[in-house]
């Protein structure tokens, strides 16, 4: 993924003030937004490793995701943003293969995808550490999800050392939840992602619980995990500054689970630097959330 060692969060206020000059250059709330097929978005990444195509979901009359186009390439970092109700929860589900939709289909570098697969990892806001197992013990759990291969102890040991040494957590092996914070239960979650060595890791808010310190380091953790790993990562976020300090792209999701639009962010590390250009992409797409809001406000479900 593009590189980003974000050290700390800027205010969303300097955003907009830096962004005050440059707004006339953002899109207006009238204006077409950039095509979700557009090629221009693939080109710095090369094919994709899961691709999901006019993707719809429907429960009776009741629509939750409407003809959703998302393909991720490997070591590109997507950040899906949209106000409550768009169904993004739902579509990290379907490209785990948890859940089949009523149109589309999904594909793993061509291959249709029929269910859960040991390379595809999902982790969600709630670390959901078993409170009598032991740091590496709930590592470990990973490894014994259904469909992940057999591992002789060698291997498996390898793996959550492995795991845990990239989440900066080596020397936290024999500590139990109720002595971590919340940032480091977090950290126990990715490495249990990370030590089934996935190739597609899909993150619903993860760091939504979080305080802004914890979170920003959470957050250059995360740039460091893609950049290492290579592995195709989608980011569930309601933070506009998190998706903007992150991505490689962002996806506007609005309600009734519509493709709205979306940003290659093309801006080079460190990202804190570039004020300006950060500014103006927040504030169009700041516009694109609330015109995507204000135009669904009367059929809103909560399906997040």
């Amino acid at each position: 993924m593009t590189p980003s060692t974000a050290t700390q969060r800027a205010h969303p206020d300097t955003f907009i003030a830096a962004a005050r000059e440059g707004a006339s250059r953002a899109s207006s709330l009238d204006s077409p937004v950039d095509s979700p097929l557009d090629a221009r978005f693939d080109a710095p990444f090369g094919p994709p490793f899961i691709t999901l195509r006019d993707i719809g979901l429907s429960y009776g009359e009741r629509a939750i995701l409407r003809g959703v186009d998302l393909s991720v390439a490997p070591g590109e970092l997507v950040s899906v943003l949209g106000p409550s109700g768009s169904g993004k929860s739902t579509l990290l589900r379907i490209a785990a293969g948890l859940l089949a939709p009523s149109d589309g289909s999904v594909c793993v570098e061509g291959t249709p995808l029929t269910g859960p697969r040991p390379d595809i990892a999902l982790a969600f806001q709630d670390p959901c550490l078993l409170p009598w197992l032991s740091v590496e013990r709930n590592v470990a759990f990973g490894l014994t999800f259904a469909r992940q291969p057999k591992l002789s102890r060698d291997v498996r040991r390898a793996r959550i050392d492995a795991a845990l040494a990239e989440v900066g957590l080596a020397h936290a092996h024999h500590l139990h939840p109720r002595q971590l914070s919340g940032g480091m239960a977090q950290r126990v979650a990715l490495a249990r992602c990370l030590a089934r060595q996935p190739r597609a890791l899909l993150l619903d808010e993860p760091f939504g619980a979080l305080d802004e310190v914890t979170r920003a380091d959470m957050q250059r953790l995360l740039v460091t995990v893609v950049r290492d790993t290579g592995a195709a990562t989608v980011l569930v976020t309601h933070d506009i500054d998190e998706a903007l300090l992150v991505s490689d792209r962002i996806v506007l999701l609005g309600n009734q689970g519509r493709t709205l639009a979306q940003w290659r962010i093309d801006v080079p590390s460190p990202r804190e630097a570039q004020v300006e250009a950060l500014g103006v992409l927040r504030i169009e797409i700041l516009q694109a959330l609330q015109l995507a809001m204000s135009r669904d406000t009367t059929t809103t479900h909560p399906t997040r």
